[in-house]
């Protein structure tokens, strides 16, 4: 350490090295109480750590020339620093104050402690990077997708009316989410069909999305996109779609629907729940892992794949609090009465409405 080191540098590297161990310390427990996530919280730790190998040779001598009383900061207060609004408040904020304490660090260190210096704008890197993971899982959109309860997927080719009309039918039946699944249609008439089911959403009041589509969610105004395991990742999904549209990920075990989280998922599909005649596959995840991804996710989730009027209070038995059909409405010769009646079982098992006698 340099002779004569300046004492006023010595107790701001202290006060800034004791603001970044507190910041890191209010995103590490974010990563490990609110998200779960074992890796996040490990890397937000090892981080917590590297900074305390870069200052370990000039903290012993810094916290000599700590001065709390004398600090004439410490009763400068921002109305904003008094209240947090939500969760993400909290999260970004000491996710500016890591940055800012860091920064700081690195260059006061080229003063008193030249080849520590570099070590601080290596945890800088490492932090941003981890910022981003971290401000991903917020959720600007939170909220929007929590009061589904009923998901109906439009496929023409299993519709038993024209698609619209059975569209506007499942939404006056009480579906409150309706997704446009086409997979099979050229892109200008899946857009023309976004941009109608969209309109119509907007004028019930529910949710519209599109699958598998971002660009054609975006173009639609639908409120958001939905995606499969091996679709477009949320990730990028997001780029193309921005911070306000709804994002989905379909999941099939715990740690796919960590992941979706991580992407920046605003909801996940849990499934397949049963064999479905719609869409065809070679496994079926089951009401176990339905019920163990509830539990663990975190976010909103749906159940999906073969839920029918029959079987949908087993489904809900899972904790799941939405359901996604297809043929249970489409296919109905009354769509209108088939979401009301599942509407109905949803709302008496999470005891919105009194069972009938």
């Amino acid at each position: 350490m340099a002779e004569g080191m300046n004492g006023a540098v010595l107790r701001l590297l202290d006060a800034n090295a004791n603001r970044a161990r507190e910041a890191l310390r209010v995103l590490e427990d974010y990563a490990r109480f609110v998200l779960d996530d074992a890796a996040l919280s490990a890397a937000l730790k090892a981080l917590r750590h590297q900074l305390a190998d870069a200052l370990r040779g000039v903290l012993s001598d810094a916290v000599l020339w700590r001065d709390t009383p004398g600090d004439v900061g410490t009763a400068n207060k921002t109305a904003s620093e008094l209240k947090r609004q939500d969760l993400a408040g909290v999260v970004t904020a000491a996710g500016k104050r890591l940055g800012e304490a860091l920064r700081s660090i690195e260059e006061y260190l080229k003063v008193v402690s030249p080849a520590d210096s570099p070590h601080i704008e290596g945890a800088r890197y490492t932090f941003y990077a981890l910022e981003q993971q971290i401000l991903r899982t917020l959720r600007p959109t939170a909220g929007r997708f929590d009061a589904v309860r009923l998901y109906v997927l439009i496929t023409e080719s299993v519709c038993h009316h024209p698609w619209e009309h059975v569209a506007e039918q499942a939404l006056l039946g009480g579906a409150d989410c309706l997704q446009l699944r086409e997979k099979e249609l050229e892109s200008g008439e899946l857009l023309r069909r976004a941009r109608l089911l969209a309109q119509l959403c907007r004028r019930h009041g529910a949710l519209c999305i599109i699958n598998d589509r971002p660009d054609i969610a975006l173009l639609s105004n639908a409120d958001g996109v939905h995606l499969g395991q091996d679709d477009l990742p949320a990730i990028d999904a997001r780029r193309i779609l921005g911070s306000d549209k709804l994002i989905g990920v379909s999941t099939h075990h715990v740690e796919q629907a960590r992941a979706a989280r991580r992407d920046g998922a605003d909801y996940i599909g849990i499934g397949p729940c049963f064999v479905s005649g719609t869409k065809q596959r070679d496994f079926v995840a089951g009401l176990d892992t339905v019920r163990e991804v509830v539990e663990a996710a975190a976010l909103p989730a749906v159940a999906i794949a073969g839920i029918t009027e029959a079987n949908v209070d087993e489904v809900l038995q899972t904790g799941v609090r939405a359901v996604a059909v297809t043929a249970a409405v489409c296919a109905a010769e009354n769509p209108r009465k088939a979401a009301e009646r599942l509407r109905k079982r949803i709302e008496v098992r999470m005891g919105l409405i009194c069972r009938e006698s």
